[in-house]
């Protein structure tokens, strides 16, 4: 079984369902369904036709569920036509669902929300790790967000803010998480900026470009996280690199900044740096500086207190991160690396164990448990 190429169909097969007129939630329930059952019939009978397949499927099982519910309401009038079995158009529909999802009913959280879900195939913990909320307010909103949009035709799509929003999420799950998306959304990103002349969104290309161009190099053979200080610098793809900034130039050249161009700004910098040590990180503050005061997100503040750290010492870094919220994901980790800057190592190192089980994923609870016990073993006894 395929289960790459069915989330690769998952997208196109929806959109057939939803264009021939089916309401967005009960079309995504008929294509799981249809997923469900190519998972226990295509090992012993695969198709010729995949996503005919899918579609014929799809489609029987959403006039299926139609029937019932007619039949429980007393409409009889509202089943619709079977479609004859056969090869599905070869569009691809995902952009325009990803816009279809943004519904102008949704607020923006709930239209990222759902997108990631139906579309986006990420997980409702996955989106609720990337919201900061748990899992069931996650899933709540999830259905109230199904809810809203079955009730309403898919004639006014979203705005090109909430698309941003759910691409760059989707790639930083992507780039980062349990499910490869990250070529996925350069993709859809690379369609959005051919048909759309919008300086965000050449800034989204560009920064996806320039932290995808160093992705071979933030693991080691064994799966372990490499930091960015000491990555091989060698091994990242100045192809994308170039591009991305080249993207990026012609959109600060109009003058319109946004968040994104302005976190295309901060991955150019670092891959400029010839070596770690060569980093501009005066320049960078700045620009953290700038998507502050765009964003306000105590992510990017997080972030900038790490680069504040590094352009001037230490203890300015912390006097950054002491305004935070401890509460706040990875602000133990950041505390660590600034206190072991500043020599403390044993408060760092009780902060790197603390952080470790804090962390989100395996890699990164095994990363900074390395780092307590780096410390700990320095440490005079």
């Amino acid at each position: 079984m395929n289960e790459v190429l069915l989330r690769s169909l998952t997208p196109s097969v929806l959109g057939i369902l939803v264009r021939r007129g089916a309401d967005f939630a009960a079309a995504e329930d008929a294509v799981q369904d249809a997923l469900v059952e190519a998972v226990r019939v295509w090992p012993a009978d695969p198709p010729r036709d995949a996503k005919g397949w899918l579609v014929t499927v799809a489609w029987r099982k959403f006039l299926d569920a139609t029937r019932a519910d007619t039949a429980r309401r007393r409409r009889e009038d509202l089943v619709e036509e079977e479609p004859a079995p056969g090869p599905a158009p070869a569009v691809d529909d995902t952009l325009q669902l990803y816009f279809l999802c943004a519904h102008p009913s949704l607020t923006p959280s709930s239209a990222v929300a759902l997108t990631l879900r139906a579309v986006g195939g990420l997980t409702t913990r996955q989106i609720a790790r990337a919201y900061l909320v748990p899992e069931a307010t996650m899933a709540q909103r999830i259905s109230r967000a199904k809810r809203t949009v079955s009730a309403v035709r898919f004639d006014q799509p979203g705005d090109v803010a909430t698309v941003l929003r759910v691409l760059y999420l989707v790639f930083n799950e992507g780039y980062s998480g349990d499910v490869d998306l990250a070529a996925e959304a350069i993709r859809l990103t690379r369609q959005l900026a051919a048909a759309i002349d919008h300086p965000e969104v050449a800034g989204l290309l560009a920064l996806m470009l320039l932290h995808h161009a160093r992705r071979a190099t933030r693991t080691a053979p064994d799966g372990s996280l490499v930091p960015l200080a000491e990555q091989d610098r060698g091994r990242w793809d100045t192809a994308s690199i170039a591009e991305g900034v080249t993207i990026l130039q012609a959109a600060l050249a109009r003058d319109r900044l946004g968040e994104f161009q302005a976190q295309a700004a901060i991955a150019a910098l670092h891959a400029d740096a010839p070596t770690a040590e060569e980093t501009d990180w005066v320049q960078i503050v700045e620009w953290y500086d700038e998507l502050t005061r765009l964003t306000d997100s105590p992510v990017v503040r997080l972030n900038r207190a790490v680069a504040v750290g590094e352009a001037d010492g230490p203890r300015a870094g912390l006097a950054a991160l002491a305004a935070l919220k401890d509460s706040l994901p990875r602000h133990t980790a950041v505390a660590a690396y600034l206190h072991e800057r500043d020599g403390d190592l044993a408060t760092a190192a009780r902060l790197y164990a603390e952080a470790a089980q804090k962390a989100p994923n395996l890699a990164e609870r095994d990363h900074l448990t390395l780092q307590a016990a780096r410390l700990n073993a320095r440490r005079p006894h």
